[in-house]
Parts: structure tokens; C-alpha cells; sequence
């Protein structure tokens, strides 16, 4: 035992007896100091959360987007003003086309002079027919009036029929008290036998007088009604021929309304044709020629080039996944790297970016485009820098773009990432108030 003991002594010695180098001591002592650095610096450094989509630059209104340039009428094309790539202004011919008859505006004209005809036959029609109604309505007013007044005639002589048959009763009446006075005085020998057949007589001419006089009140009562009946009759033939009349006028005005449009068809035509020229809708540039020169038969509507507008206003459009959308607000601030032009993008520090540009979202679309991507519309961000010129950020050039969402702690980032969380939700969200 004393002799292992012994033997293990000086080795314990030997080794309290090394010294640690000292570039070992400072460079633990570095590493140290470093980790303890790299945690507060995690702690303390923001970070720029982002989502990332991929997409295009495209024209925002309708209108400068690439626009299909179509035949007017039917023919061939006689002469090209532009070649692919031709820079025009709004209204500089394009081309020119012919039509397969070189006598067709020669035959429109003639149909044009020919249905004018038409019309002003069926408007002369119309108004001799219109001064017949005016014809018509005057002679029905007079006959009528006229009428009204054998009426009224007829109506008087009954009135005057009735009192001479109220007069004529009233005389017989007297004649009836006289013979009977008269035959009393005979019967008493005072009056002679003469002046009793004289009030017989008298008696006999009354009652002639009576039986006259009624029938020249029936007769008074008979052309009464039959005034009235024509009246009636004059009333309503006349109106019968003004209402003929006017069926007559509607037929002259149909005919009159089917050259007007047959006119109108005329005219198109014979508009359509004369305009065989196609000029530019607007400022562009011819992207695509499709037609050839003599060699092609078109049809109205047929394709003959392709126009790129000169845009004013782009935007881009970036397509974002599903999962990132519902972080996406209108307003977010966007930026961008175009295609061809050299950047250096920190997505976390956006204000060291190199060759980026900043962007706004300006529109989210409501539904996917039906591979689980979203549209996204982004627009030049006003207090940033402009954008690159048109020569550079044409139609259809590829950009990338990183949306901006909220700043969070770099340690914070690095757990997120590491743990596969999703990015911080905005606290504008409905879920986030439901759940606070």
C-alpha cells in the first residue's frame, strides 16, 4: 500500500506543475465574451419579417394592355404601313385593306340612292294620307254640325206641332160648348136653325184641325228621329274612314321606319367599306403582325396584328402562396427586384438593399388562380424612389418581391424559422380580437 502510494505522488505532482497557455485562456475568454454578445444581439436587432412571391409587370388599366387588332370588313390586305416593333401614334394607319369586289362601294352607293327613293315615297305617302285625316276630321266636324242642326229643326217643329194640337183642342173644345149652346137656344126658339149648323160645321172643321194637327205632330216626331239616326250614322261612317285612314298612316309609317333602317344597314355598310384603312387606337408599338400582304382572305373580325399600348401606370403582379395571404393587407409595403437589373436584397434589413424598389400593395385578389396561388397587385411606392424607365420595365418583365410584415427580434426570427411557426399575424386580424 505505501509503496502504490508512493508511485502515484510525483504524477499528481508532474501534473499540478503544467500551465494553460495563455492564448488559450484569451481565446475561451473571446469565445465567451462572442456567445454572450451573439444572445443580446439576438435579443435586441430587429428584423424585417417578409413573404416571398414571384411574378410580371403588367399595365394596370385595361386599356394599355396588350389589344388584338381586327379586320373592319371583309377582303384582302393591299398595303402594311408597319413592320413588328413600329413605334405609332394614336390614329397613324396601319394597313389597308380591299375588298374582293372593286365595284362595291360603286353598288352601295346605288342601294343608298335607291332606298332614299323608297323613304321619300313612303314619307309622301304618310302625309297625303295625314291631309286626308285632317280631310276627313273637317267633314265629320260640318256633317256632324250639320246634322245637329236638322236635329235641332226637326225638334222645334214637333214643339210647334205640339202647341197648334194644344190650340186646335182648345178650339174644338169651344166649338163642342157652342153647338150645345146653340142647340139649347134653338130648342128654346131663341137663335135660328142657320146658326146651329153653322156651329156644327165649326164643331167639324175642329176636329178636322185636331186630327191635322196630330198628324203633322207625328209626322214632326217621325223626321225627328230619323235626323237623329242619321246623325248617328254621319257620325260614325266618318269616323269609320278616319280610323281607316289612320291604319292606313301606321302601314305608311312602317314602311316608312323599315327603309330607314334599311338606310342605316346601307349606311354601315357603305361606311364600313370606306373606311378600309385601320388606323392605331392609341399610342403603342406593333408587338405582332399575323396577316400576310395579298395572300389572305379575311373575314370581318379576323386577327390581323397585336399592339402593346404605351403603358402609363404598371404594376406588378406577383403571385403569393396560399399560407401567406391572410398576412397580406392592402397598404403593406412591397420590395422588388426586376428582372435584369442588379440588386443585392437583405429581406430582413430592406434599407440596406441594394438595386430594389419599393412597392405598396395595392390590390389582393379574392379567389386563387386555381393552383393555390394569389394575385397580388403592387404599385410604386410615392415616398420612395421611381421605378426604372419603360425601356427597361416593359410588359411581361419577371420581378420578385418580398412583402413586408411586422418587425420582430432576430432570436425571435431564428426560433420562428427553426420551429417551422408561421410569421407574426397582424393584431387588425378578426381571430387575433376574438382571441384577446
Amino acid at each position: 500500500m505505501s509503496v502504490t502510494h508512493v508511485n502515484r505522488y510525483p504524477s499528481r505532482l508532474a501534473l499540478h506543475s503544467l500551465a494553460v497557455p495563455r492564448a488559450q485562456k484569451v481565446l475561451s475568454r473571446v469565445m465567451v465574451v462572442l456567445m454572450l454578445t451573439t444572445a443580446v444581439a439576438l435579443t435586441v436587432t430587429p428584423w424585417q419579417q417578409n413573404v416571398t412571391g414571384s411574378g410580371r409587370v403588367i399595365a394596370f388599366r385595361p386599356d394599355e394592355r396588350p389589344q388584338n387588332i381586327e379586320a373592319l370588313v371583309e377582303g384582302r390586305i393591299a398595303k402594311w404601313y408597319v413592320v413588328e416593333g413600329s413605334k405609332v401614334k394614336k390614329g397613324d394607319p396601319i394597313v389597308d385593306l380591299s375588298d374582293n369586289d372593286p365595284d362595291i362601294l360603286l353598288r352601295l352607293g346605288q342601294e343608298r340612292t335607291a332606298t332614299g327613293g323608297t323613304i321619300s315615297a313612303a314619307q309622301k305617302r304618310v302625309q297625303t294620307i295625314e291631309d286626308r285625316i285632317r280631310g276627313l276630321e273637317l267633314t265629320l266636324k260640318t256633317g256632324v254640325a250639320a246634322a245637329k242642326a236638322r236635329v235641332q229643326m226637326a225638334i222645334d217643329r214637333v214643339a210647334a206641332a205640339e202647341q197648334s194640337l194644344e190650340a186646335a183642342k182648345s178650339a174644338l173644345v169651344t166649338a163642342k160648348l157652342q153647338i150645345d149652346r146653340q142647340k139649347g137656344l134653338a130648342a128654346k126658339g131663341l137663335t135660328s136653325t142657320r146658326n146651329v149648323e153653322l156651329a156644327e160645321l165649326d164643331l167639324q172643321q175642329k176636329t178636322a184641325d185636331v186630327e191635322r194637327t196630330t198628324a203633322s205632330l207625328n209626322a214632326a216626331k217621325n223626321e225627328r228621329i230619323s235626323l237623329e239616326s242619321e246623325l248617328q250614322r254621319v257620325d260614325a261612317d266618318s269616323q269609320s274612314r278616319i280610323d281607316e285612314a289612320w291604319g292606313s298612316h301606321a302601314s305608311a309609317m312602317s314602311d316608312v321606319a323599315k327603309a330607314v333602317a334599311e338606310m342605316t344597314k346601307v349606311e354601315v355598310r357603305l361606311a364600313r367599306q370606306s373606311t378600309q384603312r385601320v388606323s392605331a387606337p392609341m399610342d403603342g408599338t406593333i408587338f405582332r403582325v399575323v396577316a400576310r400582304q395579298s395572300g389572305e382572305l379575311l373575314k370581318s373580325g379576323d386577327l390581323i396584328g397585336v399592339l402593346v399600348p404605351q403603358t402609363v401606370n404598371n404594376v406588378v403582379e406577383l403571385l403569393m402562396d396560399g399560407n401567406d395571404t391572410p398576412l397580406i393587407s392592402q397598404g403593406r409595403n412591397v420590395r422588388l427586384q426586376f428582372e435584369g437589373w442588379p440588386a443585392l436584397q437583405f429581406s430582413g434589413w430592406p434599407s440596406v438593399a441594394v438595386g430594389t424598389f419599393g412597392g405598396r400593395v395595392l390590390l389582393v385578389d379574392s379567389t386563387d388562380n386555381g393552383q393555390g396561388k394569389f394575385r397580388v397587385l403592387v404599385e410604386a411606392d410615392p415616398s420612395d424612389g421611381p421605378w426604372p424607365g419603360q425601356n427597361y420595365l416593359r410588359q411581361g418583365v419577371r420581378a420578385n418581391g418580398w412583402v413586408l410584415l411586422n418587425q420582430v427580434p432576430l432570436g425571435y426570427e431564428l426560433w420562428r424559422q427553426f420551429n417551422g411557426f408561421p410569421p407574426v399575424i397582424a393584431k387588425s386580424e378578426p381571430e387575433a380580437k376574438e382571441k384577446k
